[in-house]
């Protein structure tokens, strides 16, 4: 999973809608696999703090160290729930859509290129044990 997450970063280093200070950061490995937690787990609407740290398995401690250094990428921000004024919900900025983007890119390249050295039916057969393992 790692030389995956590995193998997306250096993707989206390459990708010319990434605004280029965040291309920088991933090129010299600044952005990590834990800042890729806020990019799978990120609902469009925005997300509640707790809500992302239970989906990527983390504190909620460290979700909100990670969500800080997102916010001063200008990834994403901070802004009131309309359900709920107490409550913050974390949303990407346009810049964070444009990094959504770009790792959705580098997903389906890295998939294709995981496909091809491996084959389709091992390939198949990963993507049934790591649904299994998920569930």
């Amino acid at each position: 999973m790692r030389r995956f997450d590995d193998r997306v970063l250096h993707l989206m280093a390459g990708n010319e809608g990434v605004p280029l200070a965040l291309a920088n950061l991933a090129a010299r490995d600044q952005i990590s696999a834990a800042h890729v937690h806020i990019t799978r787990h990120l609902a469009l609407e925005g997300s509640r703090l707790t809500d992302l740290a239970q989906a990527a398995g983390m504190s909620k401690q460290a979700m909100g160290d990670l969500v800080d250094q997102c916010t001063a990428w200008g990834l994403v921000q901070r802004e009131a729930d309309t359900a709920d004024a107490r409550v913050r919900r974390v949303v990407f900025t346009p810049v964070g859509l444009a990094w959504l983007q770009a790792f959705k890119d580098a997903v389906a390249q890295a998939e294709a290129e995981f496909r091809l050295a491996v084959g389709k039916d091992v390939a198949t057969v990963v993507a049934l044990g790591l649904e299994a393992y998920a569930a």
